[in-house]
């Protein structure tokens, strides 16, 4: 069986400026001192998919993607047009490429626990052997509303999808025990997948067809739909299957997810050359290759990049990506 992969590298990361910008976004940055995050998930396929790899990504992010993806070729999607048309184009051309099953990860996780990731993967790509879709299913460490959940129903099927919900609801989400954290992690076979896609976006999958008659994706990009995978196909479709994940995962959605994979340390967690503190708790701080001095403060992000200094209260940290709206309008388009 050929197991291949569709990696998702399209997105900017606007909550980890300054250090992530439109030529150097989030997946090609290294933030754990350990790799970047592109180059360490094309690591975990090792003995897992064989191959193809595709990493989508888009026109503006070709130079930055490049030199992280090796092993791996390269899909332009010509806009960015969210998650479905990325997926669908990836999973065509792999499927061109001779895979039979596709793992489709996002570029710019953190996992921990490599072994046990590789096992639930390779739980997964045995369930979709029957044709299911399948979704990894993360355990969740706590009540968040920044992502979606899953209920797992009793046969391993996916009984529903909870939207990110309000505090109240995920507070109740996590002390059931029983839901799961949506990763945007899927397996399932090529011929599932298209099949899927023409029963509920049927536009999207005809344009796609087009590829096989000779059309380039610039040509069939525009009938393609906005959507996510997960309303455009995986909410509707009847038979989809979760894999419990269980891996030391993290999305590194902003500057405090750092938090769940920096070790910790009295003035808080970060990269720097070296750090001296006098009654500093609970901050954040990058700054590769300097010195950094907190006094008396609690609670920041502190950012150097050789052009910006962030710094920001840790209870503000969703509000960064504003700072780009911000900077455009005021004519400092060039630092985004």
């Amino acid at each position: 069986m050929n197991v291949g992969a569709v990696i998702l590298a399209g997105g900017r990361g606007t909550r980890f400026w300054p250090l992530s910008r439109r030529a150097r976004p989030k997946q090609v940055l290294d933030l754990t001192g350990e790799g970047t995050l592109l180059a360490r998930t094309l690591a975990r396929l090792d003995g897992v998919a064989t191959g193809p790899w595709l990493v989508v990504t888009g026109p503006d992010m070709l130079d930055a993607v490049r030199p992280e993806a090796v092993g791996a070729e390269l899909i332009v999607e010509p806009s960015a047009r969210n998650t479905l048309p990325a997926i669908a184009l990836g999973t065509w051309e792999a499927g061109r490429r001779g895979a039979e099953v596709v793992v489709v990860l996002p570029s710019d996780h953190h996992v921990a626990n490599v072994t046990a990731f590789a096992h639930a993967l390779s739980q997964a790509i045995s369930v979709s052997q029957r044709g299911s879709l399948v979704t990894l299913g993360v355990r969740p460490t706590r009540a968040e509303t920044g992502f979606g959940w899953i209920e797992p129903a009793q046969d391993g099927r996916v009984a529903r999808f909870v939207e990110k919900p309000p505090q109240a609801v995920a507070d109740a989400l996590f002390a059931g025990g029983r839901h799961l954290w949506n990763a945007g992690i899927f397996v399932f076979r090529v011929d599932a997948f298209r099949a899927a896609l023409r029963l509920h976006c049927a536009g999207t999958a005809a344009a796609l067809d087009r590829l096989d008659g000779g059309a380039t994706a610039a040509e069939v990009w525009p009938s393609c739909e906005a959507t996510s995978l997960d309303y455009g196909v995986m909410e509707r479709h009847a038979d989809v299957r979760v894999v419990p994940l269980d891996c030391g995962w993290s999305d590194v959605g902003s500057w405090p997810a750092l938090d769940e994979v920096l070790p910790a340390a009295p003035w808080g967690a970060g990269l720097c050359k070296e750090m001296v503190e006098i009654d500093a708790r609970r901050n954040l701080v990058h700054a590769e290759g300097k010195l950094v001095a907190l006094v008396g403060v609690d609670d920041l992000i502190v950012v150097d990049t050789p052009d910006v200094i962030l710094v920001a209260r840790r209870s503000d940290a969703q509000r960064v990506r504003e700072l780009l709206e911000v900077l455009d309008a005021r004519g400092l388009a060039r630092y985004g």
